[in-house]
């Protein structure tokens, strides 16, 4: 197996699910496979095995095992405990290196992160967004395009996208600056249709990067 991806969400699933985890990438790394982890905290499902304290320790034995960290800033702060110094309490404006200082110190609190990858959204209303993403790797910060006033259909699912299309850039061309891209226009794409599944095409995808229109063709 080349890769392994999961997340915060599977691991706060019952009580048996986070061990269940913590073996799963332990033994993925023993093997040679890249672990990447989605930290996509949940407050709701960790609160019935044991809260926030519990998804710090969790979150924090798994995060030993992983290549590649995704989350944002508040999967950071309550799965890992890395605050957000500088950040709009209120989401109207992210300053990129408040980001940028608290993925340095993850990285060296977990030196063996590969790559970590953060949205970056600036929530107006409901259906307009600022949107982007950043990417650390090799000791370097890399920035996507910015999508201002983003028109959103259905929040619901932007994080798995960019998820998704962060690994396949990685996976494809090994070029984080290329997977950031990717992830941002993905989860932008994504953002634009009903449901959590995206209906965005490679193609699509591609266009977007390249500076089209944030619009699945259908």
């Amino acid at each position: 197996m080349r890769w392994l991806h999961t997340g915060g969400i599977f691991a706060a699933l019952s009580d048996t699910t986070p061990a269940l985890v913590i073996e799963c990438v332990r033994q993925a790394k023993a093997h040679g496979t890249i672990v990447s982890y989605d930290l996509n905290y949940r407050p709701s499902l960790w609160k019935s095995i044991g809260g926030q304290q519990r998804a710090q320790e969790v979150n924090r034995e798994i995060a030993k095992y992983v290549d590649v960290m995704i989350g944002n800033e508040e999967d950071f702060t309550a799965c890992l405990g890395f605050k957000v110094e500088g950040a709009d309490e209120n989401l109207l404006h992210l300053d990129v290196t408040a980001f940028q200082r608290m993925i340095e110190t993850a990285v060296k609190a977990f030196p063996n992160f590969r790559a970590t990858a953060t949205t970056l959204r600036a929530a107006h209303t409901a259906t307009r967004n600022d949107w982007a993403a950043i990417a650390w790797m090799d000791g370097r910060f890399y920035e996507s395009r910015k999508y201002p006033g983003l028109e959103i259909l259905d929040r619901v699912g932007g994080g798995d996208s960019f998820a998704s299309g962060f690994i396949y850039g990685l996976l494809t061309t090994g070029d984080p600056q290329r997977a950031v891209e990717y992830g941002a226009a993905h989860g932008a794409l994504a953002m634009t249709t009903p449901g959590d599944t995206s209906m965005a095409s490679r193609d699509e995808v591609e266009k977007l990067v390249k500076g089209g229109g944030a619009r699945v063709q259908r």
